[in-house]
Order: C-alpha cells, then structure tokens, then sequence
C-alpha cells in the first residue's frame, strides 16, 4: 500500500474516533485498546497488486459448455435457481472443479466447517493445477481465522484479503470491542456480498455464506436460501464487481496480520488435515447423496438447464463503508429496487429473514397495496429469529403499521428437519435466510440483501434484477408452499370499530387451525425482551 493510501486509510479508520473522544470515558476506552492491540497492529505495506477477472471468458471450458443453450439470445444470460443447500454446495464444488484460470470468491462468512472444508479442498486442488484463487472475506468473520488463512495463501496462485479490517487482531474480543466503540461509524459497515465466479464464465450469487448451516448439513439448525447459477454477460458484471472490491483499499492481504509466513511443514500439516475432513466425510449419508445427485457431471458437461432471460447487476461500491451516516452511504441498490417494485400491478412477493421497512419504504408498499395489489411477506417469526431478537424487534415496531396498510405478513415457523423437506429455499431447515423479491411472477430480484435499514445504510450488497415468468411462477410457487398455514404463521390485525386492534397469529398444528394472541412458541422472557429492544434500540443499529 503507497504512503498515501496507509494515510488515508488510517485518516478514515479513524473518523469517527475524533467524536468519541470528546469524553473522558472514550478516552479511557481508546487508550485500553491501544494497549491490547499494540502486540497486533495490522503492517500496511503489505503488497497489494491489482488483478482483474479472466479476460476470455467466452473462450473457457464452460463458456463453451453452456454455449448452446445461450446461442440466439444476444445480451441475455442464463440463470438457475439454487433453492437445495445441497444443491448450493454441489454446484460451488463443481465450479471449482471444472475452472481451468480462475476462482474469484467473496464471502461476509467463511467457516471453518466440514462442507466448507470440503469446498477449500476443491479451491486447494484448483489451485495445484494453476487456477488463480482470489479468496475476499470480510473481517467480522476473518476475527481469530488470520494463521489458517494466511496458511491457505501460503500456497501457490492463492491469494486471501480482508475486508475493512479491525487492527486489533485474534479472537473477537474485548480489544476489538474497544476499536469498535472508537471506530464505530466505519466498523459497523461490513461487506456482505456472497460471491462464487469461475472463469469469469459462470457464478454463484444470492444469500448463502460458506457453512454447514447454509447447505442443510448441520442437523437441526440450518437456514433456508435461495442462490442463483449465472451464465452469460451479467457474469462479467459480477466479476466488475469483484474487481472493485479486491482491489479497494479497504481489502488487505492476510499477510499484514501474521508475524511471519508459513514454513513449508505448515503447508503439508494443513494439507493433510484438510484430506483427513474430506475423507471422513466422504462416507457419510450427505456425501453420498451429494455424489448421487449427478450435478457435478450435469454442471461440467453443460446439462443443467438454464432459463434465458434480461438480467442486471446491482452493487453497492465498496467505498460504501466509507460514506457518512447522513445519506451519502444509501445503497444504490435499494435506490433502484424500489421503483421497479412500484411496477408491481397484480402481486409482489417479499422474503427476507429481517424485514424492517423504513418509513418511506412502508409509506411506498402501502401506495402499492392501495392500488389494488397484493402485498404478500415472508420473514421470520420470533421463535425461529436467529442469535439475538433484535432484528425481530424493528420489524415488529411496524407490523401493525404493515399490517392496517393492507400487507400481508407471513412468519415463518420453526420445524425440525425432516418436516420441512422441498420448502422454499431449502431442502431443510428452521430458520429463513433466503432474500428475494417477485413481481408479478415475472420479474425476480435475489441477492445479499436484506430489508432492512443495515443492508441500506451500512453493509455493502450485491444481487441481480432478472425478467423470467418461470423462474417467477418457481419462486412464486416456493412462497405460496411455505406461507401454507401448516409450514407459517399468518399474521392477522382484528378488533371491533373504535377499540384497539389486535394482532393474531393464525397456523395448523397436527392438521388443526390454531390461533394465538401473543407471539407463538417462545417464552415470556424472549417476548419481553423482544420488547425491551424495540423500544429502546437505535434504528441503524437494526
């Protein structure tokens, strides 16, 4: 990194320190993290080259292997919906397979998993063969990873950065507290882009990190998604965006955050406890389906059908975690989602497991409602809101806003595995994760994105706005299944004339309708802490 670039990456890492220390408390805090971090300072003059996608995309393998079914479709990409984790893995690890130049991956979550073991072992392999690996993580996830990480670079053509990182290093903790209450403004904002490019020929973009839990292979705890494969010209506009980030000067080579580079017995050591988790593997009941599927061999061979159709890419700039608060960091992608989603003449679909809409976005959906459309949600019910029910709390600050402006809300419930086989945007799972919109089953919007104030104002995305009546009508499909009473809760508002309304929640249970009048399946204590949090939380923090 030149010396301008240390200067002002510093210069802004730093912004919002100035407004902190202004108290005798944040000075405390500041000099506390000063001390723990000093042992961890990041060296910013790290090599930095700049690369760019594969320049010849339409001259790979799998250019040529899909070209038949994109011949006569000028400027027209082909697409296939991903909704199987197992199916979302499978096509990743075929695409690291079949790639013969380069593997471009960009991830907020990279666990350090069995599937995601299986995948870096597909990704190592490429890269024994001369594929150049380019692997960008965002630091949140990057905290306690940097000796494995910078092991994986170790080896030849691959190369690993972190995004907007943290200059105390280790394990998430109390010193990276400290940096984030001196930093906050610019820790806060996180790249959230899920990216998998090969060749810069063909991509996997939508809503899945790198984990057991996004493929439906961590038991009962797993999250419903929907991915999209990409061939055609809006690949190259993924890897644009690619490019973009890698080569940003918030993305840092991992080698800035480890004493000394690893020795060749630290490659060997790696390598070979990455064959012993793929072995292991190999023969269970999931790995055996996975190889049964045949979707390697379909991938490689051109045979998974695409569906023809105008696609655009939409990216937030990486300078995005730069932007002040006060509006210049709105994303450019929900600037032009919300007039194609005042399009929507007949019907439009929205999922997102945190759906929090602000007060301009409520006012527009209700507009849309009024003209006779029909508004249909999806998100997740408080009892399947994973980790903390914070997100859960904005969304209820609006539901019954949502609900008297004619929207109608769909919760999704938590079910045990086995339960929720082919439901939207999984082949199992408790918790929604899948971000989507379609309008009118003809036009479809899937990403990174969330509907909520973090995914406009803090945390970089990226998706594509595609026109497909059938990949519309699949997804449209999806939806109506999982907002069935049996699999959702839907969310009602009734009360006589002149008394406050009510919210209920209406569902089946072994074939029976059940109502509640309070939220369903979780104790006293989450729901006043629910509460509590909607009541007192700040909005950007949601």
């Amino acid at each position: 990194m030149s010396r301008p670039c240390r200067r002002e990456f510093r210069r802004r890492a730093g912004a919002g320190c100035a407004r902190c220390l202004r108290s005798a408390f944040a000075l405390a805090i500041a000099g506390a993290a000063l001390v723990l971090s000093a042992c961890g300072a990041a060296r910013l003059d790290v090599p930095r080259p700049v690369t760019e996608a594969w320049p010849s995309a339409a001259d790979t393998a799998i250019a040529r292997a899909y070209a038949a079914q994109l011949t006569g479709h000028e400027g027209k990409s082909g697409l296939h919906a991903l909704p199987s984790g197992m199916d979302a893995l499978g096509t990743r690890a075929a695409l690291a397979e079949a790639a013969r130049h380069t593997l471009d991956l960009q991830y907020y979550i990279v666990r350090a998993d069995t599937t995601t073991q299986l995948l870096m072992a597909r990704v190592l392999r490429a890269a024994q063969r001369g594929v150049r690996v380019r692997l960008l993580v965002d630091d949140l996830d990057a905290a306690g990873k940097d000796l494995d990480l910078a092991t994986l670079a170790g080896f030849a053509n691959i190369e690993v950065r972190v995004f907007n990182p943290f200059s105390s290093r280790g394990t998430f903790g109390l010193s990276q507290v400290f940096e984030f209450v001196g930093s906050s403004q610019r820790l806060n904002r996180r790249m959230h882009n899920k990216l998998w490019i090969a060749d810069n020929a063909m991509a996997v973009i939508g809503g899945r990190n790198l984990g057991d839990e996004y493929f439906d292979a961590a038991g009962e705890v797993n999250f419903s998604d929907l991915d999209m494969l990409v061939a055609g010209p809006a690949v190259s506009e993924i890897s644009r965006s690619f490019d973009a980030y890698w080569n940003s000067e918030w993305s840092v080579p991992i080698q800035a955050f480890v004493p000394s580079l690893p020795s060749a017995g630290d490659l060997v050591r790696f390598e070979q406890g990455l064959r012993r988790r793929v072995e292991g593997f190999r023969d269970g009941d999931y790995a055996r389906a996975l190889r049964e599927s045949g979707l390697g061999i379909a991938l490689r061979s051109g045979n998974v059908p695409l569906k023809i159709a105008p696609v655009e890419v939409f990216a937030d700039p990486p300078e995005k975690v730069a932007a002040e608060v006060s509006g210049s960091g709105q994303s450019l992608f929900a600037a032009r989602i919300r007039p194609i989603v005042a399009k929507a003449t007949r019907e439009l679909i929205l999922i997102s497991p945190y759906f929090i809409p602000s007060d301009e976005g409520l006012e527009a959906l209700g507009a849309v409602a009024r003209r006779g459309v029909r508004v249909r949600v999806l998100t997740n019910s408080l009892a399947s809101a994973d980790v903390v029910p914070l997100a859960h709390a904005g969304y209820a600050r609006r539901r019954e806003r949502l609900l008297a402006a004619g929207i109608e809300l769909h919760e999704m419930r938590p079910e045990r595995l086995e339960s929720v086989r082919s439901r939207l945007g999984s082949s199992s799972g408790a918790y929604l994760h899948t971000k989507a919109i379609v309008i009118d089953r003809r036009y479809l919007v899937v990403g990174s994105m969330n509907l909520d104030p973090r995914s406009r104002l803090s945390n970089t995305e990226i998706g594509l706005f595609a026109e497909s009546s059938e990949l519309g009508e699949t997804i449209g499909q999806m939806f109506d299944e999982a907002v069935h009473p049996s699999r959702a809760f839907g969310v009602s508002l009734v009360g006589p004339a002149g008394r406050t309304p009510q919210i209920l929640w209406s569902t089946e249970e072994k074939g029976q309708p059940v109502v509640y009048d309070v939220e369903p399946l979780v104790s006293v204590w989450r729901r006043l802490f629910s509460r509590l949090l909607g009541a007192i939380a700040p909005e950007d923090l949601l």
